[in-house]
């Protein structure tokens, strides 16, 4: 798993319709940050659907963890 990202501060998405976020995630193949699925516009999932980008991790802080859309997996870093 690459290094833990820098913790992020908005969804860039629902900063731009006004929406609102639970937690961020930011996609490891061009650094977009979309908000959760427990969000209630899940741009990270979109994001990661409309351009194939197939891993996010977590953006919050003191949380490392990653998941892989397409294998539906838990990535976590060797402790």
């Amino acid at each position: 798993m690459p290094p833990a990202p820098g913790p992020a501060e908005a969804c860039e998405d629902c900063l731009r319709t006004g929406g609102q976020w639970v937690h961020l995630r930011r996609c490891l193949s061009c650094d977009h940050v979309g908000c959760c699925d427990s969000s209630p516009h899940r741009h990270a999932t979109a994001h990661a659907t409309a351009t194939q980008h197939p891993v996010v991790a977590s953006a919050e802080p003191r949380e490392h963890w990653a998941w892989c859309y397409p294998d539906r997996a838990l990535l976590l870093p060797r402790s």
